[in-house]
């Protein structure tokens, strides 16, 4: 029985755009409220494609969860992983505890799809997270390092040919981006090969670019990239993908660097809360954004299946979900305060997309705009989204100095580590196998344990 000298607890699974925003609406109200996520931080995931083209650093895109609720003293940010939600318990299983709820906002947002291909995903990654963002970037740098080296010039060349499989916003920004590391910040920084000689082939399986905006910008998007060298291909279904070539259309293209861009499907959490959800994952939910069947529980952002009140499916997009998060709260908040919920009203900001350094394209409803105008509506509608004084600054700054120069000071190689939890015995400790300076300090070591028993 819930103790009623107790606020009402609401615990919200995500910190992306949608849970975040929730949070900050239960700002100052008398309610308990509990943030999980697997991640300290939130990442501004529009831009997560320049961390990929070394454009930005991971830093410059995310912030920590704990520094953006820090003024939130009802506000507790848990970092977890919640593996199955027991609605009618009203509990969440994690890997080590169970919490329970008085409400619940999922906003687990989405993952990648295949389409039954999931063989594909280690030489095709997606980009959903830094990790990934930061594997991406590996990947393009290591193949001109690689080439660099390459003595045979067919095969230097499927090296230095890049695969972007889907011509979504994702797809068609990474494919601008690229054309842009290779023809501008890199061009002098080879002797054996000419980065600009490099592939970059956006491969679509429908009939257009950028499916969801007016296709006079799709046509103008096509336009814009093949000034910058791109090669699409519409109405191309891939095949077959290896970590040397792709089959799509029929054709054999070589190439060691594939990102995919083509799809993505709702978080597995959101089948275990037991509701009926669409062929794509995302769980099918009421007007007001609840869950059939369980009034206390709400999904929104990319994990909801909805209808806004004109009839409309909402977009998985960041203004949708940050309007999603908003309204679940103030329905909650309603619920608590024994009024009725109200309907999601979708108000449609436009969409944007950019396409390399200098041009974009922009709907805006009753105006479609293409070019460098565009391109300065996408910058500040980006700088006015990210969260935080610094990383707007530094992003902002950033760009500048990439304008000016065509230069990019992010172009690192990284390579990842091994998982490790706190917490371990020292005999469980991970080892720094092959570090020149752990064997320093175990001859050292092993000379003052030679010392101490002469001593």
């Amino acid at each position: 029985m819930p103790d009623k000298n107790m606020p009402p607890r609401i615990v919200i699974i995500g910190a992306g755009f949608s849970g975040i925003e929730a949070a900050k609406a239960f700002k100052n109200k008398p309610v308990s409220v509990i943030l999980i996520d697997k991640n300290n931080h939130h990442l501004f995931q529009p831009l997560l494609y320049q961390v990929a083209t070394a454009g930005l650093t991971p830093a410059d895109i995310a912030i920590p969860i704990r520094f953006i609720l820090r003024k939130q003293k009802n506000v507790e940010v848990l970092m977890g992983e919640v593996l199955r939600i027991d609605a009618p318990r009203k509990r969440l299983i994690l890997m080590d505890q169970e919490i329970a709820y008085d409400y619940l906002i999922v906003a687990a947002g989405a993952t990648h799809t295949y389409f039954g291909n999931n063989s594909w995903a280690p030489v095709a990654p997606g980009l959903k997270t830094i990790a990934e963002g930061i594997e991406i970037r590996r990947r393009i740098l290591s193949a001109f390092e690689t080439a660099e080296k390459c003595l045979n010039e067919h095969r230097r060349q499927g090296i230095i040919t890049f695969v972007i499989i889907g011509g979504g916003a994702t797809g068609v920004e990474l494919a601008g981006a690229i054309a842009e590391l290779t023809r501008g910040s890199m061009v002098s920084d080879f002797r054996n090969i000419d980065p600009r000689k490099s592939r970059i082939l956006l491969i679509e399986a429908g009939p257009r670019l950028l499916p969801n905006m007016p296709k006079q910008l799709s046509k103008k998007t096509f336009e814009l990239l093949r000034n910058l060298g791109v090669e699409i291909f519409l109405n191309t279904p891939v095949t077959e993908i290896t970590d040397s070539h792709i089959i799509a259309g029929g054709k054999r293209f070589s190439a060691s660097t594939v990102i995919w861009a083509a799809g993505v499907e709702g978080s597995p959490l959101g089948e275990t809360i037991g509701s009926a959800i669409e062929a794509d994952g995302k769980v099918i939910v009421n007007r007001d954004l609840s869950v059939p069947g369980y009034q206390e529980v709400f999904v929104t952002g990319d994990l909801a299946s909805v209808m806004d009140v004109s009839k409309k499916p909402v977009p998985g997009m960041a203004p949708a979900a940050i309007q999603e998060g908003r309204h679940a709260a103030r329905n909650i908040l309603r619920l608590i305060g024994g009024k009725p919920t109200l309907p999601f009203k979708y108000f449609d900001k436009g969409s944007l997309a950019t396409i390399g350094r200098s041009a974009a394209v922009a709907d805006l409803g009753w105006l479609k705009l293409s070019g460098f105008f565009a391109w300065i509506i996408w910058i500040f509608t980006h700088i006015f989204f990210l969260i935080g004084f610094r990383n707007r600054f530094i992003v902002l700054i950033q760009w500048a100095w990439a304008y000016i120069t065509f230069h990019s000071y992010s172009r690192l190689i990284t390579y990842p580590w091994k998982p490790w939890e706190p917490g371990l015995p020292d005999k469980q400790m991970p080892k720094f196998s092959g570090c020149p300076c752990e064997k320093a300090l175990s001859k050292n070591s092993k000379k003052k344990d030679v010392r101490a028993e002469r001593a």
